[in-house]
């Protein structure tokens, strides 16, 4: 029979392992886009994720091509991205399974609010960038593989214009570098609305294009495949991507405004 002191130390021991940090299978890494993060989006959701939950989320927060990498590579337990044709290649090549799309914004095209290359003036995405293309006036890339990048090489695409003109800039920078970068030089870029709603006190760039299918930006969640990598923290993905589906979450996202502007629409199950 114990005695009261081995019942103390018993007790004691209980309460430590009760208010031990969280253990590796207790934290989930996810591999995101920056925007995401530079927007606000997951410093106002996680919390609230976390506290319901128990997990605690791990970001590593970059361009959709190197999350991806990181996906296929089993060094993180879920991605959330925005790259449509990178995603739907991800999942065919079996590193994803259960692909959501949860939300939604825009590109827009940012550059001077004087708008020298009469982008404004543009039917479509395609005719904006070619005329700023024979502008001459500075274009800034991200150069980065990340889900802006792979839309920005599209339209240079559908616009039959190779992006190697004078005054085009590749940073291989996020989407905050990239428009402070673009301010610095008064050149256009290319952004999601999100990032651009945060950093716009920081800017005198405007809005100089939006609208149109071509600048959809929709975000999926994508589990990593447990077939290829079963030592992952599986069940915390689940749970995060569940959670994100979650009539909660989806109305957080609709609820999350900067300087008084909704950067995010929820799409699951629409």
């Amino acid at each position: 029979m114990l005695n009261l002191k081995q019942l103390l130390g018993l007790a004691i021991a209980a309460g430590l392992m009760i208010s031990a940090p969280a253990s590796a299978q207790e934290t989930i890494k996810l591999a995101t886009t920056t925007s995401t993060e530079n927007s606000g989006l997951l410093g106002y959701l996680l919390p609230k994720f976390e506290s319901e939950s128990g997990y605690k989320v791990q970001v590593i927060a970059t361009g959709t091509g190197k999350a991806l990498k990181l996906g296929s590579q089993g060094d993180v337990d879920l991605v959330m991205t925005h790259a449509p044709g990178a995603e739907a290649k991800f999942v065919a090549d079996g590193f994803g399974v259960e692909p959501r799309g949860i939300m939604e914004n825009d590109f827009v095209i940012l550059g001077p609010k004087n708008d020298p290359a009469k982008a404004r003036d543009s039917k479509n995405a395609e005719e904006a960038f070619a005329k700023i293309a024979k502008s001459g006036v500075p274009f800034v890339s991200r150069g980065d593989d990340s889900g802006t990048h792979k839309k920005e090489l599209i339209i240079w695409k559908a616009a039959n214009v190779t992006p190697d003109f004078k005054g085009y800039t590749s940073v291989g920078q996020g989407m905050g570098k990239t428009l402070l970068m673009a301010n610095e030089l008064q050149g256009y870029t290319l952004s999601d609305r999100g990032t651009f709603v945060a950093y716009k006190a920081k800017l005198d760039l405007g809005i100089d294009f939006d609208g149109g299918a071509t600048l959809a930006n929709p975000y999926q969640v994508i589990l990593i495949n447990p077939a290829k990598y079963p030592d992952l923290n599986h069940k915390g993905a689940r749970a995060f991507s569940d959670w994100l589906i979650s009539k909660e979450a989806q109305s957080m996202i609709n609820s999350y405004k900067v300087q008084g502007e909704q950067l995010f629409k929820a799409t699951y199950g629409k």
